[in-house]
């Protein structure tokens, strides 16, 4: 048992080097034998502001018609936390994770990012009902670009 405390601790120690190298602020793994979660307790960077879409008025796009405030998108806005591929599935077999429409709850996965070959699940910040999903499947998403959105 000892040497299974040991070697678990070394890999940690591995995976900390990892999140330093790359710039992740947060990783988990899990197997049958253990499971291990690292992150920032306070991060070196504010979130981003929720997404809102700007009103438009006539003078600005003549051609459509125009959009009062009350039209404009509620709710929160999930980002990507790092640079990577996007993934609404756990695998290609697998169903995605939400669609809109589906009801949500804080904590609960929401979509993977992939970087430097490690699969990261990103979790909901809020309770709610996925109003829209703002990328494709497979799509490369950069750091604090809207991804969902939660009403």
């Amino acid at each position: 048992m000892q040497y299974e405390n040991n070697e678990l601790l070394g890999r940690a120690k591995e995976f900390i080097d990892l999140m330093k190298d790359s710039g992740l602020g947060y990783f988990r793994i899990k197997n049958d034998k253990f499971e291990i979660e690292l992150g920032e307790k306070h991060p070196h960077f504010a979130p981003p502001p929720p997404f809102m879409q700007p009103c438009q008025s006539s003078e600005t796009a003549p051609a459509a018609p125009a959009k009062s405030c009350s039209d404009e998108k509620t709710g929160q806005v999930m980002t990507s936390p790092i640079v990577g591929t996007f993934y609404a599935a756990p695998s290609p077999e697998k169903p995605p994770y939400v669609q809109v429409g589906k009801e949500v709850h804080k904590g609960d996965v929401l979509f993977i990012i992939e970087s430097m070959k490690l699969m990261n699940e990103v979790t909901s910040e809020y309770d709610g009902v996925v109003a829209e999903i703002m990328v494709e499947d497979g799509e490369t998403v950069e750091f604090g670009e809207p991804i969902m959105r939660i009403e």
